[in-house]
C-alpha cells in the first residue's frame, strides 16, 4: 500500500551529512565576509591570484575549456558554485595553472582551494539540496537479480531486453533510462518467459535454446562447471519448463573448406552429461564437415526433470601436460583463423555451439526451487482454490513490489487469475496473475512517495519502504528482503541507529558482491575489456579465457576490499591479487594450478589497479600499447577530470606510422612524432607521462623490457612536475594527490547509489564523507555508511517528488 506521510523536515533532519559538513566547516577558518578585506588571504587577495594566474587564458574572448573567468570573485562564488567547483577539482589535482604556464608561489593556490570550498560547504549547510532524480526502472542486471531473488528463476535477459543506456559509466542513471514500446514488449516477452520456467508449462511446445563458445576461448583446459576428464566445450545452467525428452544438437567449427577443424585428429569424442551424470557419448568422425554429414553432432532424445540443470557438452581429455605442438594456434582458440586453416591438421576440434531443443514429448512437470517458492498453499477442493490464490499473489507482490499490497492491487491481480483459471487450471491462473505482476509500473518502476507538496522546495524525507529500496539495490542490487521489508513497513527504519545496522547487515551478506560486480566493473571500465581482442600473431598466448580470468581478478580484489573493510586506498597499494591458473601462467606467478582464484602477493610493480590486466587491456588497441588511452583512465577514473575531446582533422596515431626511413618505432617514439602536431601537444603533455609510465606492460598487461626490439623507456615528467619512471613512481604520484582519488571514489560510489549524476550541489556532501572517511582510516564501509547516511541519500526535494496518494 502507498502512503504518503505528512512532516515538516528541517535542517537538522540531514542527519550525518549535515553534521559532517558542521564539523568539516570548524576544522577550517570561518568563511570570510563579502566586505573588502585587505588581508592578503582574503577574497579580494584571492581573486587578484584568479586574475593573475587564470583569467589569461580564461578571458570572454579567449575561454580555454569553454571557461571564461574574467569576472570571477571569490567572494561572490557561492553564487557561481557550478564554475567554483570546477575550479577546485582543476586546482585539487594540480592540473592548473597548465604545465609551463606561471604558478604562484607558496601555498596561495592551496588557501584559494580551501576558501573556495569553504564558503560553499558553508552555504550548503545552511541551504541543503539532495537534489532529485525521475523514477527509476529496473534495468538488465536489476530485472535479472530481482527475478531470481522473487521466483528463484535466473533466466538470461538480454534475450529480451534491449542494452542499457550508459551515463558516466553506469547503467542505472535515471535520466537517461528511456522508455518505449520496443522496451515494453521486451518487458512482456521477458515476463512470459519468466512465468513458464517458474511455474512450469505441461503443455510446453518445442523450443530451441543456443548456446555459443566465444571463438577465442580456450578449448584446452576443462571448463568451469563440466565433469572432470573433459577439456574444453560449454557447461551451462538451462531451466527446462517441463519434464520431458529433450535432443542437444552441437555444431564443431569448420575451417574454410568446410572441413572439421583439427579433423584428422583421431580418437576424439564428445561427451553430453546433466548435472555431472554423462547422458551421452559421441564418437567425432574426423572426415566429417562433407554435404552429407556436415558439422552438426545429435544427442538421442533424453529424459530431463523440470527445472535449472547444468548441461554440459565437452571432449573428453585424452592428455595431460603440455601439449608437444610447437605451431599450435593461441593455446588452442581460434583467435587467428590464418593459422587455425594453415595448420588445422595439428590442433583438436572445437565446440561451436550447444543447443537445447525441447521438450519433445512432455511427462508432467516436477518440484521445482520454483514451485516451492511459489506454491506454498494447495487447494483440496474448489471452494480453497481462490483463497489459496490470493494468498499467493499477495506474497509475491509485495515482494515484488517492495511494499504490502492493498486490496485494490490485489484485486487487480486477481481478475488475471480468474481469467487463466477460466482457460485452464489453478496453476494456469497462478502463471497469469505472476505474469500480471512482472509487467506492472509498481514492479518495473522504483516509485517514491513523499509527503504532500505543502513544504515545496525544502528537501523531505522518503518513506521508510523507499530507503529500504534505495539501501538493497545500492548493496544488492536487488529488491529488499524480508527482514528489511518488515522493519521498513513498521516504519521502523528511520528510527536511530537502525538503517546502520541494517546497512552493515547487508554488507555482510554475500550478495553485497554486486558492489565487485556492478559497482567496480562499470566504474572500472571492466566491461571494455570484452571489446579488445589483441593482435593474434603478436600476442597469440592471449584467448577470451584469459580476457575472462583478468576481469575477474579485479573483481575480487575489489570485493577483498570491502569484504575485509580495508582502506580504499589499498586500491592503490596492495601488496596482493587473486589468480587462477591461467592468470598466474600470464603474470609469471609460480605454484598456481586449477581453475580457483587464491590470493597471492604480488612484485611492486604489479601492485594495486594500476598492474591489473584488465585495466592495461581495456586501455590498449589490438597490436600496440595505448599511453593516450591508459593516461585518459586514470584522469577520468582516479582523478575525475578527463581530458577534452581531440580537435577535429588531428591525424591519429596510426597515421603518423610505425616507421620513419624505414626504422621501426617504439610507441613512445610514435608518440612523440604525434606530439610534433602544435594542436596535440597541450592536452599530450598532461596525458602521456601518465601512460608512458605503464609502457613496460605490454597490451594484455604482461611485463616487459623492450617495444619492438627497443629498450622501453617509461620516462616523464607529471602535469604537476612529479618525476615519474615506471608504476612505482606513477603510484606514489597518486597518492600526493590521494584526496582527489578518494573524492573520486566517493563521488562515483554516490552516482552508483543514488541512481543520478552527480552535480555541483552535491560537491559540499561529497567532501564532508571523504573527510570523515579520512578520520576513520579511508576504511570503505565509512565511504559506504557517510553515503547512506546523507541528505541526498535519504531525502529529496519536495518540489519534484511526485506525490501518491493513500490507495485503500
Amino acid at each position: 500500500m502507498w502512503v504518503s506521510g505528512i512532516a515538516v523536515i528541517g535542517f537538522l533532519s540531514l542527519g550525518v551529512s549535515a553534521g559532517a559538513l558542521e564539523q568539516a566547516a570548524r576544522t577550517r577558518a570561518a568563511a570570510p565576509t563579502a566586505a573588502p578585506d585587505p588581508n592578503a588571504n582574503g577574497p579580494v587577495a584571492q581573486t587578484a591570484v584568479v586574475k593573475q594566474y587564470c583569467s589569461g587564458c580564461h578571458s570572454e574572448r579567449g575561454k580555454a575549456g569553454g571557461l571564461s573567468l574574467a569576472a570571477f570573485d571569490v567572494a561572490e562564488a557561492v553564487d557561481h558554485a557550478p564554475v567554483a567547483e570546477k575550479m577546485i577539482r582543476k586546482l585539487r589535482t594540480g592540473m592548473m595553472p597548465p604545465p609551463g604556464a606561471r604558478r604562484p608561489a607558496g601555498t596561495e593556490l592551496a588557501a584559494l582551494v580551501d576558501a573556495l570550498e569553504t564558503r560553499i560547504d558553508k552555504a550548503a549547510q545552511l541551504n541543503p539540496n539532495p537534489g532529485w532524480r525521475p523514477f527509476q526502472r529496473l534495468n538488465r542486471a536489476e530485472y535479472r537479480h530481482t527475478v531470481k531473488d522473487l521466483l528463484a528463476v535466473d533466466v538470461d535477459v538480454n534475450a529480451f531486453l534491449p542494452p542499457d543506456t550508459v551515463s558516466q559509466g553506469f547503467d542505472n542513471v535515471a535520466d537517461v533510462q528511456a522508455f518505449s514500446p520496443a522496451l515494453m514488449e521486451g518487458y512482456l516477452r521477458a515476463a512470459s518467459r519468466v512465468t513458464t520456467l517458474a511455474v512450469g508449462d505441461t503443455a510446453a511446445e518445442p523450443t530451441e535454446a543456443r548456446y555459443r563458445v566465444p571463438k577465442t576461448a580456450s578449448q584446452l583446459q576443462r571448463v568451469d562447471g563440466a565433469p572432470f576428464g573433459t577439456r574444453g566445450g560449454v557447461s551451462v545452467l538451462h531451466t527446462f519448463p517441463a519434464d520431458g525428452e529433450y535432443v542437444f544438437r552441437m555444431e564443431l567449427h569448420g575451417n574454410a573448406c568446410g572441413f572439421l577443424f583439427g579433423g584428422p585428429a583421431s580418437g576424439e569424442q564428445l561427451e553430453l552429461s546433466i548435472n555431472g551424470a554423462r547422458k551421452a557419448l559421441i564418437d567425432i568422425d574426423p572426415r566429417m564437415g562433407d554435404v552429407t554429414t556436415g558439422l552438426s553432432l545429435k544427442s538421442p532424445p533424453i529424459q530431463v526433470s523440470a527445472g535449472a540443470q547444468r548441461v554440459t557438452a565437452a571432449f573428453i581429455q585424452r592428455f595431460d601436460g603440455p601439449v608437444n605442438d610447437l605451431i599450435a594456434p593461441i593455446d588452442h582458440t581460434l583467435a587467428d583463423t590464418q593459422i587455425g586453416v594453415a595448420y588445422g591438421i595439428t590442433t583438436l576440434p572445437h565446440l561451436k555451439d550447444l543447443s537445447v531443443v525441447g521438450p519433445q514429448r512432455v511427462t508432467g512437470v516436477s518440484a521445482t526451487p520454483s514451485r516451492r517458492k511459489i506454491f506454498t498453499c494447495r487447494p483440496t477442493t474448489a471452494g480453497e482454490e481462490r483463497p489459496c490464490a490470493s494468498q499467493i499473489v499477495r506474497s509475491l507482490a509485495t515482494q515484488a513490489f517492495r511494499r504490502p499490497v492493498g486490496e485494490r492491487d490485489l484485486q487487480g491481480l486477481m481478475r488475471f487469475y480468474d481469467e487463466g483459471r477460466k482457460e485452464s487450471d489453478f496453476e494456469h491462473g497462478v502463471a497469469a496473475a505472476i505474469e500480471a505482476t512482472l509487467v506492472s509500473p509498481q514492479f518495473l518502476f522504483r516509485l517514491e512517495t513523499a509527503e504532500p507538496r505543502r513544504t515545496a522546495g525544502k528537501a523531505v524525507r522518503v518513506a521508510d519502504l523507499d530507503l529500504a529500496s534505495r539501501l538493497s539495490f545500492f548493496l544488492w542490487g536487488t529488491a529488499p528482503d524480508a527482514e528489511l521489508m518488515t522493519i521498513a513497513s513498521q516504519g521502523r527504519l528511520s528510527a536511530p541507529g537502525m538503517l546502520d545496522k541494517q546497512a552493515k547487515r547487508l554488507l555482510a551478506d554475500a550478495r553485497s558482491e554486486t558492489l565487485a560486480t556492478r559497482f567496480a566493473s562499470q566504474w572500472l571500465r571492466l566491461n571494455d575489456v570484452d571489446h579488445i581482442l589483441p593482435d593474434a600473431i603478436l600476442y597469440p598466448y592471449f584467448d577470451r579465457t584469459l580476457g575472462d580470468s583478468l576481469i575477474r581478478e579485479t573483481q575480487l580484489f575489489f570485493e577483498s576490499i570491502v569484504r575485509e573493510d580495508r582502506s580504499v586506498l589499498d586500491l592503490l597499494t596492495a601488496d596482493y591479487t587473486y589468480v587462477n591458473e591461467r592468470a598466474a601462467k600470464h603474470y609469471g606467478i609460480p605454484n598456481v594450478t586449477g581453475t580457483a582464484f587464491r590470493r597471492v602477493e604480488v612484485p611492486e610493480y604489479r601492485r594495486g589497479l594500476l598492474g591489473h590486466g584488465s585495466m592495461l587491456l581495456l586501455t590498449s588497441v589490438a597490436d600496440r600499447t595505448s599511453p593516450v588511452m591508459r593516461g585518459k583512465w586514470i584522469m577520468e577514473v582516479m582523478l575525475g577530470s578527463p581530458p577534452p575531446p581531440p580537435p577535429p582533422d588531428v591525424p591519429t596515431l596510426e597515421e603518423t606510422g610505425a616507421a620513419v626511413g624505414g626504422k621501426l618505432l617504439s610507441v613512445r617514439e610514435r608518440m612523440e612524432e604525434h606530439r610534433k602536431n602544435p594542436a596535440c601537444a597541450s592536452c599530450h603533455r598532461v596525458i602521456d607521462p601518465l601512460g608512458l609510465a605503464l609502457e613496460n606492460f605490454d597490451v594484455t598487461g604482461r611485463w616487459r623490457i623492450k617495444d619492438n626490439g627497443k629498450p622501453v623507456d617509461a620516462t616523464g615528467v607529471m602535469y604537476d612536475g612529479a618525476k615519474l619512471d615506471g608504476p612505482a613512481s606513477l603510484r606514489a604520484a597518486l597518492l600526493s594527490h590521494q584526496d582527489v582519488f578518494l573524492e573520486t571514489f566517493t563521488e562515483n560510489l554516490m552516482m552508483y547509489a543514488l541512481g543520478r549524476r552527480i552535480e555541483y550541489y552535491d560537491m559540499p556532501t561529497i567532501r564532508a564523507i571523504t573527510r570523515a572517511a579520512g578520520r576513520n582510516d579511508n576504511h570503505v564501509s565509512a565511504f559506504i555508511l557517510g553515503i547512506v547516511n546523507s541528505g541526498a541519500f535519504q531525502m529529496t526535494r519536495s518540489d519534484v517528488t511526485e506525490t501518491v496518494a493513500q490507495r485503500d
